[in-house]
Protein backbone atom coordinates (compact mmCIF):
# COMPACT_ATOMS: atom_id res chain seq x y z
CA UNK A 1 0.00 0.00 0.00
CA UNK A 2 1.44 3.37 -1.05
CA UNK A 3 -0.26 6.28 0.72
CA UNK A 4 -0.29 10.05 0.28
CA UNK A 5 -1.31 12.36 3.15
CA UNK A 6 -3.89 14.33 1.16
CA UNK A 7 -6.70 13.92 -1.35
CA UNK A 8 -6.33 12.14 -4.69
CA UNK A 9 -6.44 15.45 -6.57
CA UNK A 10 -3.43 16.75 -4.64
CA UNK A 11 -1.57 13.47 -4.31
CA UNK A 12 -1.68 12.46 -7.95
CA UNK A 13 -0.18 15.86 -8.82
CA UNK A 14 2.91 15.05 -6.74
CA UNK A 15 5.66 14.01 -9.13
CA UNK A 16 7.54 12.26 -6.33
CA UNK A 17 4.52 10.15 -5.42
CA UNK A 18 3.94 9.24 -9.07
CA UNK A 19 7.53 8.10 -9.52
CA UNK A 20 7.56 5.96 -6.38
CA UNK A 21 4.27 4.34 -7.38
CA UNK A 22 5.48 3.66 -10.93
CA UNK A 23 8.81 2.26 -9.72
CA UNK A 24 7.05 -0.19 -7.42
CA UNK A 25 4.20 -1.00 -9.82
CA UNK A 26 6.62 -2.04 -12.57
CA UNK A 27 8.10 -4.79 -10.42
CA UNK A 28 6.66 -8.25 -11.15
CA UNK A 29 7.15 -9.26 -7.50
CA UNK A 30 4.90 -6.51 -6.11
CA UNK A 31 1.19 -5.69 -6.27
CA UNK A 32 0.87 -2.01 -5.38
CA UNK A 33 -2.32 -0.26 -4.27
CA UNK A 34 -2.72 3.47 -3.76
CA UNK A 35 -4.32 5.21 -0.78
CA UNK A 36 -5.34 8.85 -0.35
CA UNK A 37 -7.29 10.58 2.39
CA UNK A 38 -10.48 10.59 0.30
CA UNK A 39 -10.16 7.38 -1.71
CA UNK A 40 -8.00 4.40 -2.53
CA UNK A 41 -7.60 1.32 -4.67
CA UNK A 42 -9.23 -1.93 -3.58
CA UNK A 43 -7.21 -3.00 -0.48
CA UNK A 44 -5.10 -6.13 -0.27
CA UNK A 45 -6.31 -9.07 1.72
CA UNK A 46 -2.81 -9.14 3.21
CA UNK A 47 -0.63 -6.01 3.16
CA UNK A 48 3.11 -6.53 3.64
CA UNK A 49 4.31 -2.96 3.07
CA UNK A 50 2.77 0.41 3.87
CA UNK A 51 4.60 3.42 2.42
CA UNK A 52 4.18 7.18 2.73
CA UNK A 53 5.98 10.14 1.14
CA UNK A 54 6.18 13.41 3.07
CA UNK A 55 7.07 16.73 1.47
CA UNK A 56 5.58 19.03 4.14
CA UNK A 57 5.99 18.82 7.91
CA UNK A 58 2.33 19.54 8.67
CA UNK A 59 1.26 16.39 6.83
CA UNK A 60 2.93 14.21 9.47
CA UNK A 61 -0.12 13.59 11.68
CA UNK A 62 -2.13 12.44 8.65
CA UNK A 63 0.09 9.35 8.57
CA UNK A 64 -1.46 8.22 11.85
CA UNK A 65 -4.98 8.69 10.53
CA UNK A 66 -4.11 6.54 7.51
CA UNK A 67 -2.51 3.84 9.66
CA UNK A 68 -5.54 3.64 11.93
CA UNK A 69 -7.82 3.48 8.91
CA UNK A 70 -5.89 0.39 7.80
CA UNK A 71 -5.91 -1.04 11.35
CA UNK A 72 -2.13 -0.83 11.63
CA UNK A 73 -0.73 0.09 15.09
CA UNK A 74 0.59 3.63 14.92
CA UNK A 75 3.65 2.86 17.11
CA UNK A 76 6.32 0.78 15.39
CA UNK A 77 7.19 -1.22 18.52
CA UNK A 78 3.57 -2.44 18.78
CA UNK A 79 3.65 -4.10 15.36
CA UNK A 80 4.15 -7.84 15.06
CA UNK A 81 5.14 -10.20 12.26
CA UNK A 82 1.54 -10.03 11.07
CA UNK A 83 1.66 -6.29 10.42
CA UNK A 84 3.14 -4.55 7.35
CA UNK A 85 6.48 -2.81 7.50
CA UNK A 86 5.75 0.91 7.50
CA UNK A 87 8.27 2.91 5.49
CA UNK A 88 8.55 6.51 4.40
CA UNK A 89 10.63 8.93 2.38
CA UNK A 90 10.60 12.41 0.93
CA UNK A 91 12.32 15.66 1.88
CA UNK A 92 10.74 16.00 5.33
CA UNK A 93 11.88 12.56 6.45
CA UNK A 94 15.27 12.88 4.81
CA UNK A 95 15.90 16.18 6.61
CA UNK A 96 14.74 15.24 10.12
CA UNK A 97 12.65 12.11 10.67
CA UNK A 98 13.04 12.10 14.46
CA UNK A 99 9.65 13.57 15.53
CA UNK A 100 7.96 10.88 13.42
CA UNK A 101 10.55 8.14 14.00
CA UNK A 102 8.47 6.12 16.53
CA UNK A 103 5.77 5.67 13.85
CA UNK A 104 8.05 4.35 11.09
CA UNK A 105 9.79 1.01 10.81
CA UNK A 106 11.99 2.24 7.99
CA UNK A 107 12.96 5.65 6.58
CA UNK A 108 14.54 5.99 3.13
CA UNK A 109 16.99 8.90 3.09
CA UNK A 110 17.48 10.73 -0.19
CA UNK A 111 16.76 10.08 -3.85
CA UNK A 112 14.71 7.00 -4.60
CA UNK A 113 15.97 6.04 -8.06
CA UNK A 114 18.48 3.52 -6.69
CA UNK A 115 17.42 3.44 -3.04
CA UNK A 116 13.86 2.24 -3.57
CA UNK A 117 14.79 -0.82 -5.68
CA UNK A 118 17.60 -1.66 -3.22
CA UNK A 119 15.10 -1.49 -0.36
CA UNK A 120 12.66 -3.88 -2.05
CA UNK A 121 15.44 -6.26 -3.11
CA UNK A 122 16.75 -6.39 0.45
CA UNK A 123 13.27 -7.13 1.81
CA UNK A 124 12.64 -9.86 -0.73
CA UNK A 125 15.92 -11.51 0.25
CA UNK A 126 14.63 -12.04 3.81
CA UNK A 127 10.96 -12.59 3.01
CA UNK A 128 9.29 -14.84 5.56
CA UNK A 129 11.82 -14.18 8.30
CA UNK A 130 10.79 -12.62 11.64
CA UNK A 131 10.16 -8.89 11.60
CA UNK A 132 13.25 -8.01 13.64
CA UNK A 133 15.50 -10.02 11.35
CA UNK A 134 14.10 -8.25 8.31
CA UNK A 135 14.65 -4.82 9.88
CA UNK A 136 18.23 -5.65 10.89
CA UNK A 137 18.97 -6.86 7.37
CA UNK A 138 17.76 -3.54 5.96
CA UNK A 139 20.45 -1.65 7.90
CA UNK A 140 23.02 -3.13 5.51
CA UNK A 141 21.58 -1.05 2.65
CA UNK A 142 23.10 2.46 2.35
CA UNK A 143 20.50 5.17 2.94
CA UNK A 144 18.10 3.01 4.96
CA UNK A 145 17.41 4.16 8.52
CA UNK A 146 15.63 1.87 10.99
CA UNK A 147 14.69 4.23 13.86
CA UNK A 148 14.11 1.57 16.54
CA UNK A 149 17.72 0.42 16.11
CA UNK A 150 18.96 3.89 17.05
CA UNK A 151 18.16 5.40 20.44
CA UNK A 152 18.43 9.01 21.67
CA UNK A 153 20.51 9.62 24.79
CA UNK A 154 19.86 12.61 27.08
CA UNK A 155 21.44 14.07 30.20
CA UNK A 156 19.50 14.62 33.42
CA UNK A 157 18.30 18.03 32.25
CA UNK A 158 16.86 16.54 29.08
CA UNK A 159 19.55 17.84 26.73
CA UNK A 160 20.10 15.56 23.76
CA UNK A 161 23.60 14.05 23.85
CA UNK A 162 23.44 11.67 20.88
CA UNK A 163 21.29 9.35 18.79
CA UNK A 164 23.21 6.08 18.80
CA UNK A 165 22.85 2.54 17.43
CA UNK A 166 21.55 0.08 20.01
CA UNK A 167 24.30 -2.38 19.10
CA UNK A 168 27.96 -1.87 18.18
CA UNK A 169 27.58 -3.80 14.92
CA UNK A 170 25.05 -1.34 13.53
CA UNK A 171 26.14 1.74 11.54
CA UNK A 172 26.60 4.85 13.67
CA UNK A 173 25.48 7.20 10.89
CA UNK A 174 23.34 6.86 7.79
CA UNK A 175 24.07 8.86 4.64
CA UNK A 176 21.51 10.36 2.30
CA UNK A 177 21.60 8.73 -1.13
CA UNK A 178 22.08 10.82 -4.28
CA UNK A 179 20.98 9.90 -7.79
CA UNK A 180 23.57 10.88 -10.38
CA UNK A 181 22.05 9.41 -13.53
CA UNK A 182 21.52 11.31 -16.78
CA UNK A 183 17.75 11.39 -16.45
CA UNK A 184 15.46 12.88 -13.82
CA UNK A 185 11.76 12.26 -13.29
CA UNK A 186 8.66 12.93 -15.34
CA UNK A 187 4.95 12.17 -15.01
CA UNK A 188 3.72 8.60 -15.13
CA UNK A 189 0.07 9.57 -14.59
CA UNK A 190 -1.80 12.25 -16.55
CA UNK A 191 -5.38 12.83 -15.46
CA UNK A 192 -8.04 15.56 -15.57
CA UNK A 193 -8.66 14.91 -11.86
CA UNK A 194 -5.24 16.26 -10.81
CA UNK A 195 -4.89 19.67 -9.15
CA UNK A 196 -3.11 20.64 -12.37
CA UNK A 197 -5.41 18.88 -14.84
CA UNK A 198 -3.95 16.89 -17.74
CA UNK A 199 -0.41 18.14 -17.16
CA UNK A 200 2.78 16.26 -18.04
CA UNK A 201 5.47 17.28 -15.54
CA UNK A 202 9.16 17.07 -16.38
CA UNK A 203 11.91 17.63 -13.81
CA UNK A 204 14.43 19.86 -15.56
CA UNK A 205 16.93 20.29 -12.71
CA UNK A 206 17.44 18.85 -9.24
CA UNK A 207 18.76 21.05 -6.41
CA UNK A 208 19.88 24.64 -7.05
CA UNK A 209 23.33 26.17 -7.50
CA UNK A 210 22.43 29.40 -5.70
CA UNK A 211 22.60 27.98 -2.13
CA UNK A 212 20.32 30.43 -0.36
CA UNK A 213 21.19 29.88 3.28
CA UNK A 214 17.66 28.91 4.39
CA UNK A 215 16.80 26.66 1.46
CA UNK A 216 16.14 22.97 2.08
CA UNK A 217 15.44 22.35 -1.61
CA UNK A 218 18.95 23.49 -2.42
CA UNK A 219 21.15 22.21 0.41
CA UNK A 220 19.46 18.87 1.09
CA UNK A 221 19.49 17.81 -2.56
CA UNK A 222 23.04 18.81 -3.52
CA UNK A 223 24.74 18.56 -5.91
CA UNK A 224 22.94 20.52 -8.62
CA UNK A 225 22.09 18.05 -11.40
CA UNK A 226 20.86 18.54 -14.95
CA UNK A 227 19.93 15.86 -17.52
CA UNK A 228 21.13 16.39 -21.06
CA UNK A 229 18.75 17.91 -23.56
CA UNK A 230 18.95 15.23 -26.26
CA UNK A 231 19.08 12.12 -24.07
CA UNK A 232 17.07 13.28 -21.06
CA UNK A 233 14.71 16.21 -21.46
CA UNK A 234 13.49 15.95 -25.05
CA UNK A 235 12.58 12.23 -24.80
CA UNK A 236 10.76 12.92 -21.50
CA UNK A 237 8.78 15.78 -23.04
CA UNK A 238 7.98 13.86 -26.22
CA UNK A 239 6.67 10.91 -24.21
CA UNK A 240 4.15 13.05 -22.35
CA UNK A 241 3.01 14.99 -25.37
CA UNK A 242 1.62 11.81 -26.90
CA UNK A 243 -1.05 11.98 -24.18
CA UNK A 244 -1.59 15.67 -23.46
CA UNK A 245 -0.89 19.16 -24.74
CA UNK A 246 -0.08 20.62 -21.35
CA UNK A 247 3.55 20.64 -20.16
CA UNK A 248 5.04 21.73 -16.83
CA UNK A 249 8.79 22.22 -16.40
CA UNK A 250 9.75 21.71 -12.77
CA UNK A 251 12.76 22.40 -10.59
CA UNK A 252 14.05 24.83 -7.99
CA UNK A 253 15.86 26.85 -10.66
CA UNK A 254 14.65 25.63 -14.04
CA UNK A 255 16.18 28.39 -16.16
CA UNK A 256 19.67 27.60 -14.87
CA UNK A 257 19.80 24.38 -16.83
CA UNK A 258 22.81 24.96 -19.11
CA UNK A 259 20.72 24.08 -22.18
CA UNK A 260 17.52 25.84 -21.15
CA UNK A 261 17.73 28.32 -24.04
CA UNK A 262 18.04 25.41 -26.46
CA UNK A 263 15.02 23.74 -24.82
CA UNK A 264 12.99 26.93 -25.26
CA UNK A 265 13.97 27.15 -28.91
CA UNK A 266 12.95 23.53 -29.41
CA UNK A 267 9.59 24.18 -27.75
CA UNK A 268 9.19 27.23 -29.98
CA UNK A 269 8.71 25.08 -33.08
CA UNK A 270 5.46 25.48 -35.01
CA UNK A 271 4.46 21.89 -34.23
CA UNK A 272 4.01 22.94 -30.58
CA UNK A 273 1.60 25.77 -31.35
CA UNK A 274 -1.20 24.04 -29.45
CA UNK A 275 1.01 23.31 -26.43
CA UNK A 276 0.25 24.96 -23.11
CA UNK A 277 3.51 25.47 -21.23
CA UNK A 278 4.13 26.44 -17.61
CA UNK A 279 7.42 26.84 -15.74
CA UNK A 280 7.95 26.69 -11.99
CA UNK A 281 9.80 29.44 -10.15
CA UNK A 282 12.71 30.82 -12.16
CA UNK A 283 15.72 32.90 -11.19
CA UNK A 284 14.87 36.56 -11.80
CA UNK A 285 18.20 37.28 -13.50
CA UNK A 286 17.41 34.71 -16.19
CA UNK A 287 14.08 36.26 -17.24
CA UNK A 288 14.36 37.55 -20.78
CA UNK A 289 11.85 38.89 -23.30
CA UNK A 290 12.42 35.69 -25.28
CA UNK A 291 11.47 33.51 -22.31
CA UNK A 292 8.37 35.58 -21.62
CA UNK A 293 7.42 35.54 -25.31
CA UNK A 294 7.67 31.76 -25.59
CA UNK A 295 5.61 31.31 -22.42
CA UNK A 296 3.00 33.76 -23.71
CA UNK A 297 2.74 31.98 -27.07
CA UNK A 298 2.38 28.69 -25.22
CA UNK A 299 -0.52 29.82 -23.05
CA UNK A 300 1.13 31.12 -19.88
CA UNK A 301 -0.14 34.36 -18.41
CA UNK A 302 2.29 34.78 -15.52
CA UNK A 303 5.80 34.04 -14.29
CA UNK A 304 7.05 33.34 -10.76
CA UNK A 305 10.33 34.56 -9.26
CA UNK A 306 11.71 34.38 -5.72
CA UNK A 307 13.20 37.60 -4.37
CA UNK A 308 13.18 36.68 -0.62
CA UNK A 309 13.45 40.37 0.36
CA UNK A 310 13.34 43.83 -1.15
CA UNK A 311 16.41 44.68 0.91
CA UNK A 312 19.75 44.24 -0.86
CA UNK A 313 21.39 43.74 2.54
CA UNK A 314 19.14 40.82 3.45
CA UNK A 315 19.54 39.30 0.00
CA UNK A 316 23.30 39.32 0.64
CA UNK A 317 22.75 37.70 4.06
CA UNK A 318 20.76 34.82 2.56
CA UNK A 319 23.12 34.55 -0.44
CA UNK A 320 20.43 35.57 -2.90
CA UNK A 321 22.65 36.67 -5.77
CA UNK A 322 20.12 39.13 -7.14
CA UNK A 323 20.18 42.91 -7.54
CA UNK A 324 17.31 45.35 -7.55
CA UNK A 325 18.10 46.17 -11.17
CA UNK A 326 17.74 42.49 -12.13
CA UNK A 327 14.36 42.29 -10.39
CA UNK A 328 13.17 45.40 -12.24
CA UNK A 329 14.47 43.98 -15.52
CA UNK A 330 12.56 40.73 -14.90
CA UNK A 331 9.33 42.72 -14.55
CA UNK A 332 10.02 44.73 -17.71
CA UNK A 333 10.93 41.64 -19.70
CA UNK A 334 7.84 39.78 -18.50
CA UNK A 335 5.61 42.60 -19.72
CA UNK A 336 7.60 43.05 -22.93
CA UNK A 337 7.16 39.36 -23.71
CA UNK A 338 3.39 39.62 -23.33
CA UNK A 339 2.84 38.15 -19.86
CA UNK A 340 0.05 39.66 -17.78
CA UNK A 341 1.24 38.99 -14.24
CA UNK A 342 4.35 38.50 -12.13
CA UNK A 343 4.31 36.47 -8.93
CA UNK A 344 7.05 37.08 -6.39
CA UNK A 345 7.98 35.05 -3.32
CA UNK A 346 9.48 36.62 -0.23
CA UNK A 347 10.09 36.01 3.46
CA UNK A 348 9.93 37.89 6.72
CA UNK A 349 11.75 37.04 9.92
CA UNK A 350 15.03 36.19 8.22
CA UNK A 351 18.17 36.39 10.37
CA UNK A 352 19.51 39.96 10.71
CA UNK A 353 16.29 41.44 9.30
CA UNK A 354 14.79 44.61 10.77
CA UNK A 355 11.67 46.65 10.02
CA UNK A 356 13.52 48.80 7.49
CA UNK A 357 14.24 45.69 5.44
CA UNK A 358 10.54 44.84 5.37
CA UNK A 359 9.74 48.41 4.35
CA UNK A 360 12.23 47.90 1.50
CA UNK A 361 10.21 44.90 0.31
CA UNK A 362 7.04 46.99 0.26
CA UNK A 363 8.85 49.83 -1.51
CA UNK A 364 10.21 47.46 -4.16
CA UNK A 365 6.77 46.07 -4.98
CA UNK A 366 5.27 49.54 -5.26
CA UNK A 367 8.19 50.64 -7.44
CA UNK A 368 7.70 47.63 -9.75
CA UNK A 369 3.98 48.32 -10.04
CA UNK A 370 4.63 51.95 -10.94
CA UNK A 371 7.41 51.10 -13.38
CA UNK A 372 5.50 48.43 -15.30
CA UNK A 373 1.89 49.62 -15.49
CA UNK A 374 -0.57 46.98 -16.62
CA UNK A 375 1.40 44.10 -15.11
CA UNK A 376 -0.39 42.51 -12.14
CA UNK A 377 1.76 41.78 -9.09
CA UNK A 378 1.29 39.14 -6.43
CA UNK A 379 3.57 38.74 -3.42
CA UNK A 380 3.50 35.43 -1.63
CA UNK A 381 5.25 35.86 1.70
CA UNK A 382 6.11 33.33 4.39
CA UNK A 383 7.83 33.38 7.77
CA UNK A 384 11.37 32.03 7.89
CA UNK A 385 11.40 28.48 9.28
CA UNK A 386 14.77 26.84 10.09
CA UNK A 387 15.40 23.59 8.23
CA UNK A 388 17.80 20.75 8.98
CA UNK A 389 20.99 20.49 6.90
CA UNK A 390 20.95 24.19 5.98
CA UNK A 391 23.25 26.93 7.35
CA UNK A 392 20.31 28.54 9.16
CA UNK A 393 19.35 25.35 11.03
CA UNK A 394 20.75 26.95 14.20
CA UNK A 395 18.54 30.05 13.83
CA UNK A 396 15.07 30.37 15.38
CA UNK A 397 11.70 31.64 14.21
CA UNK A 398 11.53 35.34 15.04
CA UNK A 399 8.30 36.35 16.84
CA UNK A 400 8.40 39.80 15.22
CA UNK A 401 7.68 38.11 11.88
CA UNK A 402 3.96 38.15 12.71
CA UNK A 403 3.90 41.94 12.90
CA UNK A 404 5.99 42.21 9.76
CA UNK A 405 3.42 40.20 7.79
CA UNK A 406 0.82 42.73 8.94
CA UNK A 407 3.13 45.60 8.01
CA UNK A 408 3.37 44.32 4.44
CA UNK A 409 -0.40 43.98 4.27
CA UNK A 410 -0.80 47.56 5.46
CA UNK A 411 1.63 48.89 2.87
CA UNK A 412 0.63 46.82 -0.16
CA UNK A 413 -3.03 45.87 -0.12
CA UNK A 414 -4.38 49.45 -0.41
CA UNK A 415 -2.08 49.95 -3.41
CA UNK A 416 -3.48 47.05 -5.41
CA UNK A 417 -0.75 44.49 -4.73
CA UNK A 418 -2.19 41.01 -4.18
CA UNK A 419 -0.54 39.89 -0.93
CA UNK A 420 -0.76 36.20 -0.04
CA UNK A 421 0.80 35.66 3.39
CA UNK A 422 1.28 32.23 4.94
CA UNK A 423 -0.01 31.84 8.49
CA UNK A 424 2.56 32.81 11.10
CA UNK A 425 0.98 30.40 13.58
CA UNK A 426 1.33 27.46 11.24
CA UNK A 427 4.92 28.46 10.51
CA UNK A 428 5.58 28.04 14.24
CA UNK A 429 4.13 24.52 14.16
CA UNK A 430 6.16 23.76 11.05
CA UNK A 431 9.32 24.83 12.90
CA UNK A 432 8.34 22.72 15.90
CA UNK A 433 8.18 19.69 13.63
CA UNK A 434 11.31 20.55 11.66
CA UNK A 435 13.55 21.00 14.77
CA UNK A 436 12.20 18.52 17.33
CA UNK A 437 13.35 15.05 18.39
CA UNK A 438 11.37 11.93 19.32
CA UNK A 439 9.89 13.54 22.43
CA UNK A 440 7.42 15.31 20.13
CA UNK A 441 5.90 12.02 18.90
CA UNK A 442 3.26 11.81 21.70
CA UNK A 443 2.12 15.33 20.81
CA UNK A 444 1.76 14.34 17.16
CA UNK A 445 -0.22 11.28 18.22
CA UNK A 446 -2.46 13.41 20.43
CA UNK A 447 -3.39 15.91 17.70
CA UNK A 448 -4.36 13.37 15.03
CA UNK A 449 -7.83 14.11 13.83
CA UNK A 450 -7.52 17.71 15.04
CA UNK A 451 -4.22 18.62 13.40
CA UNK A 452 -5.88 21.47 11.54
CA UNK A 453 -6.36 23.37 14.81
CA UNK A 454 -3.56 25.52 16.23
CA UNK A 455 -5.25 25.29 19.59
CA UNK A 456 -5.14 21.49 19.38
CA UNK A 457 -1.35 21.58 19.00
CA UNK A 458 -0.88 23.92 21.93
CA UNK A 459 -3.21 21.92 24.14
CA UNK A 460 -1.42 18.67 23.30
CA UNK A 461 1.99 20.21 24.01
CA UNK A 462 0.86 21.47 27.41
CA UNK A 463 -0.62 18.07 28.23
CA UNK A 464 2.63 16.36 27.24
CA UNK A 465 4.59 18.71 29.51
CA UNK A 466 2.24 17.90 32.37
CA UNK A 467 2.65 14.15 31.83
CA UNK A 468 -1.01 13.78 30.90
CA UNK A 469 -0.60 12.04 27.55
CA UNK A 470 -0.94 8.26 27.56
CA UNK A 471 0.78 8.30 24.19
CA UNK A 472 4.07 9.10 25.95
CA UNK A 473 4.15 5.63 27.47
CA UNK A 474 3.36 4.06 24.09
CA UNK A 475 6.28 5.95 22.57
CA UNK A 476 8.63 4.86 25.31
CA UNK A 477 9.30 8.52 26.14
CA UNK A 478 10.49 8.89 29.74
CA UNK A 479 11.83 12.45 29.54
CA UNK A 480 9.57 15.49 29.32
CA UNK A 481 9.47 17.90 26.45
CA UNK A 482 11.39 21.17 26.75
CA UNK A 483 9.54 23.56 29.15
CA UNK A 484 8.00 25.42 26.23
CA UNK A 485 8.26 25.24 22.52
CA UNK A 486 10.03 28.58 22.51
CA UNK A 487 13.29 26.72 23.17
CA UNK A 488 12.63 24.54 20.13
CA UNK A 489 11.03 27.06 17.81
CA UNK A 490 12.39 30.50 18.67
CA UNK A 491 15.80 30.07 20.25
CA UNK A 492 19.00 30.33 18.25
CA UNK A 493 20.93 27.19 19.09
CA UNK A 494 24.56 27.03 20.11
CA UNK A 495 26.81 25.70 17.36
CA UNK A 496 28.06 22.98 19.73
CA UNK A 497 24.57 21.69 20.48
CA UNK A 498 23.82 18.13 19.36
CA UNK A 499 21.11 18.30 16.71
CA UNK A 500 18.32 15.68 16.53
CA UNK A 501 19.46 14.75 12.99
CA UNK A 502 23.18 14.64 13.79
CA UNK A 503 23.40 10.90 13.02
CA UNK A 504 21.99 11.43 9.52
CA UNK A 505 24.54 12.64 6.99
CA UNK A 506 23.48 15.35 4.57
CA UNK A 507 25.43 16.60 1.57
CA UNK A 508 27.53 19.08 3.58
CA UNK A 509 29.26 18.66 6.93
CA UNK A 510 28.35 20.55 10.11
CA UNK A 511 31.61 22.48 9.77
CA UNK A 512 30.83 23.59 6.23
CA UNK A 513 27.30 24.66 7.18
CA UNK A 514 28.66 26.66 10.11
CA UNK A 515 31.07 28.41 7.76
CA UNK A 516 28.17 29.36 5.50
CA UNK A 517 26.14 30.61 8.48
CA UNK A 518 29.03 32.70 9.81
CA UNK A 519 29.58 34.24 6.40
CA UNK A 520 25.89 35.15 6.21
CA UNK A 521 25.66 36.65 9.70
CA UNK A 522 28.84 38.66 9.24
CA UNK A 523 27.28 40.27 6.16
CA UNK A 524 24.23 41.13 8.25
CA UNK A 525 26.27 42.91 10.89
CA UNK A 526 28.13 45.12 8.40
Amino acid sequence: MLAFPSTYTVGITSLGYQIVWATLAMRPDLDVRRLFTDQGDRPHRQCDLFGLSLSWELDGPVLLDLLEQQRIPIWSHQRSDEHPIVFGGGPVLTANPEPLAPFFDVVLLGDGENLLPAFIDALQAVKGQPRQERLRHLTTVPGIYVPELHAPRYDREGTLLAVEPVEATLPRTIAKQTWRGNSLSHSTVITPEAAWPDIHMVEVVRSCPELCRFCLASYLTLPFRTPSLEDGLIPAVEKGLTATKRLGLLGASVTQHPQFTDLLQWLGQDRFDDLRLSVSSVRAATVTPELASVLTRRGSKSLTIAIESGSERIRRVVNKKLSGDEIEAAARHAKQGGLKALKLYGMVGLPCEDNDDVESTAALLLHLKKGTPGLRFTLGVSTFVPKAHTPFQWQGVRPEAEKRLKLLAKRLKPKGIDLRPESYGWSVIQALLSRSDRRLAPVIAAVRGSQESLGGWKKAYRAARAGELPQAQSAGVSLPLPPSWESVVHECWDSNQVLPWEHLEGPLSRERLLEHQQEALSLGSN
